[in-house]
């Protein structure tokens, strides 16, 4: 069952036996369909980029500003990376700038709607809380209150993809 559920390993193991019969009933993506029926269109860099800032400018006013924000193609479940958050420092004339940039799987073009917004949350938090800590998930929660919720149904998402 591990090998099969391999991305909800940390949940309790009624959670997962749950989704193991949805599996084995072949009925997961009637699960995720049920629950998230609409898609986005978000499907370029710069769509992807105003969509984050909107998020950015209603929740975090405070937190640096974004440089860039993409889909990349190179991130993958394997690399354990579906976001990446990072700070690239330049140096620009005398003085060294931290640019920060977010860079979301390229596997987001094809999900629900909710699954960019809660890997788009996850990458913002990160801008004011860099561990994955209570205060980081509080941040998420407030962000989108449904965080927690969201994040294990990407996860069935996932298991159904097998990606």
């Amino acid at each position: 069952m591990t090998k099969t559920l391999k991305y909800l390993q940390h949940y309790p193991i009624d959670l997962q036996e749950k989704v193991a019969l949805l599996h084995m009933q072949e009925r997961l993506g009637d699960y995720i369909a049920q629950r998230y029926p609409n898609m986005h269109n978000i499907q370029t860099d710069k769509a992807l980029y105003a969509y984050a800032n909107d998020i950015k400018q209603a929740f975090l006013r405070n937190a640096p500003l974004l440089d860039k924000v993409m889909y990349d193609n190179r991130l993958s479940i394997e690399h354990h990376a579906l976001g990446l958050n990072t700070a690239i420092s330049r140096v620009q004339g005398g003085k060294l700038k931290a640019k920060k940039e977010i860079r979301i799987s390229s596997f987001f073009k094809e999900t629900p709607a909710e699954f960019l917004r809660m890997i788009l949350v996850h990458e913002l938090a990160h801008l004011k809380e860099r561990n994955h800590d209570k205060a980081f998930y509080q941040l998420c929660r407030y962000m989108e209150p449904n965080y927690h919720q969201l994040e294990f149904d990407c996860r069935v998402y996932l298991t159904w993809r097998n990606v």
